[in-house]
């Protein structure tokens, strides 16, 4: 089933359960969705890849985790607590997220395969690594860990 058919199917679920968070936050998911394959129809492409329903998940997410952080900040627990429960609906599509041993251990083989060393070469491990953890681990949480394995600077 298609991100596109499960998303339908659970807008009929959470409109019946009566679930407004979850129901507006799959609403705006198939929005994200639908958008991303009207802007791709010029292109010939009528429906999306699966890396790129992927993309637009990992790009909810982030969205979430951003405001959190903002309006953890700011004081406003009411909001980063609804962005909270949206992030938990939006992570239910994502593949599971890799525990904090399996990540340590995915970016060693990587900084190992691109030869990294110093801080300087952080870029080269990025790379590799936002391509193959994409879905799977958190951008900010990949990043600090790469910097801990090749030192600040």
């Amino acid at each position: 089933m298609s991100l596109k058919d499960r998303l339908t199917e659970n807008i009929k679920t959470a409109m019946k359960a009566k679930d407004k968070i979850r129901l507006e936050t799959i609403r705006s998911i198939k929005k994200a969705v639908m958008e991303k394959e009207i802007s791709l129809r010029p292109d010939g492409q009528d429906t999306l890849t699966e890396a790129q329903e992927l993309d637009i998940l990992a790009q909810q997410a982030k969205q979430r985790r951003d405001s959190i952080e903002q309006y953890s900040n700011a004081g406003r627990d009411d909001l980063a607590d609804r962005e909270a429960q949206e992030l938990v609906i939006i992570e239910e599509y994502l593949p599971q997220q890799l525990s904090e041993e399996e990540l340590s251990q995915l970016i060693d083989e990587i900084i190992t395969k691109v030869g990294a060393k110093l801080p300087k070469d952080m870029g080269k491990v990025m790379g590799m690594a936002m391509k193959q953890l994409k879905g799977k681990a958190d951008g900010k949480q990949v990043q600090a860990m790469v910097k801990a394995k090749l030192g600040d600077g």
